[in-house]
């Protein structure tokens, strides 16, 4: 089994027939600039900058991080 094969398993869908569940496919989060949101590592923060679908400028006090989404350490409040 190759790097070929790897790539291929990923891609392949889910069949109704299948004994295995599906993978859940996680739900898009839609920020807007001043939003309040969590995250794991840098706490408490506001939603300064939304650069479209890829991420977004969280001000966390003292520190602006650049957040690429989706982001699962990162929920709204």
């Amino acid at each position: 089994m190759g790097a070929d094969d790897a790539t291929r398993a990923v891609n392949r869908r889910h069949l109704s027939t299948s004994p295995f569940q599906a993978k859940a496919v996680p739900e898009s989060v839609q920020y807007a600039v001043g939003d309040r949101v969590i995250h794991d590592a840098f706490g408490l923060g506001t939603v300064t900058v939304v650069e479209g679908p890829y991420a977004v400028q969280v001000d966390f006090h003292p520190r602006v991080e650049r957040i690429p989404l989706p982001c699962k350490k990162m929920t709204p409040f």
